[in-house]
């Protein structure tokens, strides 16, 4: 059984963040010793870094659950991660769409700018009329 602090330590996880797991779900509660000190078996390690990592691909808390109720199931279906992971995509890629039409909009508004006053300034000029952008939505 590992104490929290050792947890954390080989998982790459900080222990208010194991705490707020626990405190959700993700992660199930521990034993507690006889100084009630959190105790977590060693598969906690792989569990929480199946977390982290999920994170850092930007799942959902909800997803995560799922994804970790799956990975628990190994003879399931995938159909169900393959959907998330999808759905998770789909996020991305929207995202990364909006990025590229802000960074295409900034560009021409620098490009525009004459670096004289403000009131000649494309910056300002396109700010202040979103019907000058060359998108709808970014």
């Amino acid at each position: 059984m590992l104490p929290i602090g050792l947890l954390a330590k080989q998982s790459g996880v900080k222990i208010p963040t194991i705490r707020y797991y626990e405190s959700i779900g993700l992660l199930p509660e521990p034993v507690r010793s006889d100084g009630n000190r959190r105790l977590y078996p060693p598969d906690a390690v792989r569990r929480l870094r199946f977390i982290r990592h999920a994170r850092e691909l930007g799942f959902e808390i909800d997803a995560i659950r799922e994804l970790s109720r799956l990975a628990e199931h190994p003879a399931e279906p995938c159909c169900e991660a393959d959907r998330l992971a999808r759905e998770r995509l789909a996020v991305i890629e929207d995202k990364i769409a909006r990025l590229a039409a802000q960074r295409e909009e900034l560009v021409r508004m620098i490009g525009d700018c004459t670096h004289g006053q403000v009131a000649e300034c494309g910056v300002i000029d396109v700010l202040d009329d979103h019907a000058k952008c060359l998108h709808k939505e970014h």
